[in-house]
C-alpha cells in the first residue's frame, strides 16, 4: 500500500457487524472517527501528563510534541501502522537525576534529543539490515533486566511523595486499584487517568491544590518552547533509554501486527526511525520524549477500528489542547501526595513490565548466566549505585544497564568456551523444572 491521505469508508460508515475490523486504510464516518480519536487522546493523557508533572517539563509543551510527533509517526509509516506517540516513562528516571544534580531542565532536553538521534541511528540500521542482530545484543533477559530497574530505580522517588501527604496518597493508590478492577472496558483502562481525579478532588478538600497560577493562565497561547544546553556528562543517565525505547517499539509493532493480522516486520525500522525523530524534536524544543503507547492498543481491541485516520484526529486534538495555558496550568497544581500515590505503583508497574518480559519469553532462571545477571543488576538498579569517573556521574540505571549486557554476554562467552553453559536460556515445554536445565 502506498501512501495516501484518502482512507477508504467501511461499509456504511455508521455500524460494524460482529467479527468486522475498520482496518488502518479504512475509516468510519468523520464524526465517528473523530470520537474514536478523543478515546486514543483520553486513553493516552492519564499517562502522558504524568511525565512532565513528575520530571517538571511543561505540561503543554509535551502535549504539542506527542501530536507533533504522531503525526510525524504516521506520515513516514505512509499511514500503515496505527500507533499514539505519548511521553515515555523511560526517561523520568534520567531527568531526575539531572534535575537533582541542579543542571536544569535544558540539559535534560540534551539528553533527551541525543536519546532520539540514537534512536533514529538504530532504527536506520534496522530498517536496511534487519532487527535479528537487535535479538542477539538485547536478548529478553537483558532486556527485562534494564526495563525492571528503571522502574524500580524510581521507588524513593515515589516514596518522597507519598510521605508528603500519605493521606492522600492513599487514597489515590486505592482508587487506581479499585477502579481496575471494578469496572471493564474503556473505564477500567482509564484507571490511572480516573484515580487521579478522585486524588485530586480529595486533595481539594483537605487544602493542597492551589489555583492562583490556573486564574492567571490565558485560555489561548503557544506552549513553552526552550532549547537544550549541551552536557556530555549526562548522556550515561539517557543511553540506556535507548534499549528500553527500542523493545517498546518493536513490542508494539509485533502487537499491532497480532492484532490486525498484518506483517509490520518490514517496517520496524521505520518505526524506531520515527520515534527516534519525534524524541529528537521534542528534545530540540522542551518537551519530554516519546514512545509508542499501549494504552492506545488496547482502545484499538475494544473498538475494532484500527484506522491510522483516528490517530490523526488525536493528534489534531492533542495539539488543540496544546494551545491552552489554562489547561496545562491546571495539571501542574496537581499536589505531590496525588503523585505519590499513582507513582506507587505507577513505577512498580515499569518495573514489572521487565519482569514480564522474562516471564513471557520463558527465560530459565535455573540457568547460572541469567539468575546471576538479574540479581546483580537488580540490586545495582534498585539501590542506585553510583560512579563517577573525570567528572561524570554514572547512576543505578547507567551502570545497571552497562553491567547487564557486559555480565550476560561475557559469562555465556566464558562458559561457552568451558562447556558450562549450553547457548539456550529459556524453559522447553518438556522442562519439569527450571533446575533441571
Amino acid at each position: 500500500m502506498s501512501f495516501s491521505m484518502g482512507w477508504k469508508l467501511h461499509g456504511d460508515g455508521k455500524t460494524l457487524a460482529p467479527g468486522e475490523v475498520v482496518e488502518p486504510d479504512e475509516r468510519l464516518t468523520w464524526p465517528r472517527t473523530a470520537g474514536i480519536g478523543a478515546q486514543h487522546v483520553v486513553a493516552m493523557f492519564g499517562s502522558t501528563f504524568l511525565v512532565p508533572i513528575l520530571t517538571g517539563f511543561d505540561p503543554s509543551t509535551t502535549l504539542f510534541f506527542t501530536a507533533f510527533s504522531t503525526a510525524l509517526f504516521l506520515l513516514i509509516n505512509k499511514n500503515k501502522l496505527p500507533s499514539y506517540l505519548g511521553s515515555s516513562f523511560g526517561f523520568i528516571a534520567p531527568i531526575a537525576a539531572v534535575t537533582s544534580a541542579h543542571k536544569g531542565l535544558a540539559v535534560a532536553s540534551f539528553g533527551i534529543m541525543v536519546t532520539g538521534a540514537l534512536l533514529l541511528l538504530i532504527g536506520v540500521i534496522v530498517h536496511y539490515a534487519g532487527s535479528r542482530w537487535i535479538d542477539m545484543v538485547m536478548p529478553p533477559m537483558v532486556t527485562g533486566a534494564i526495563v525492571s530497574i528503571i522502574g524500580f530505580n524510581l521507588a524513593p522517588s515515589a516514596w518522597n511523595n507519598f510521605s508528603s501527604a500519605p493521606v492522600t496518597a492513599l487514597v489515590t493508590l486505592v482508587a487506581v486499584m479499585l477502579i481496575s478492577v471494578l469496572f471493564k472496558g474503556l473505564i477500567g483502562r482509564l484507571n490511572i487517568l480516573l484515580g487521579v481525579l478522585v486524588g485530586y478532588v480529595f486533595a481539594i478538600t483537605q487544602g493542597e491544590v492551589d489555583f492562583t497560577a490556573v486564574e492567571k493562565a490565558a485560555w489561548i497561547g503557544l506552549p513553552k518552547f526552550h532549547t537544550p544546553q549541551a552536557d556530555m556528562s549526562v548522556l550515561a543517565m539517557f543511553i540506556p533509554v535507548v534499549l528500553v525505547l527500542v523493545a517498546e517499539n518493536i513490542g508494539h509493532v509485533k502487537s499491532v501486527s497480532l492484532m490486525t493480522g498484518r506483517d509490520y516486520d518490514d517496517q520496524i525500522g521505520t518505526a524506531l526511525i520515527s520515534d527516534g525523530l519525534g524524541t529528537f524534536f521534542a528534545g530540540l524544543g522542551g518537551g519530554s520524549g516519546t514512545t509508542t503507547y499501549a494504552e492506545n492498543i488496547g482502545v484499538m481491541a475494544a473498538t475494532k477500528v484500527y484506522s491510522t485516520a483516528a490517530y490523526w484526529c488525536a493528534a489534531f486534538f492533542a495539539f488543540l489542547l496544546s494551545l491552552c495555558p489554562k489547561f496545562g496550568a491546571v495539571i501542574n497544581t496537581i499536589p505531590a501526595g496525588v503523585l505519590g500515590g499513582v507513582t506507587t505503583m505507577l513505577y512498580g508497574m515499569i518495573g514489572m513490565l521487565g519482569i514480564r518480559i522474562w516471564v513471557e519469553n520463558k527465560v530459565d532462571f535455573g540457568k547460572s548466566v541469567n539468575m546471576t545477571v538479574g540479581a546483580i543488576v537488580m540490586i545495582v538498579g534498585i539501590a542506585d549505585f553510583t560512579f563517577a569517573v573525570a567528572g561524570i556521574s554514572f547512576n543505578g540505571i547507567a551502570i545497571g544497564s552497562v553491567a547487564t549486557l557486559v555480565m550476560y554476554h561475557g559469562l555465556k562467552a566464558i562458559g561457552r568456551w568451558r562447556g558450562t553453559v549450553d547457548g539456550d536460556d529459556y524453559i522447553h515445554e518438556d522442562q519439569t523444572s527450571p533446575s533441571e536445565a
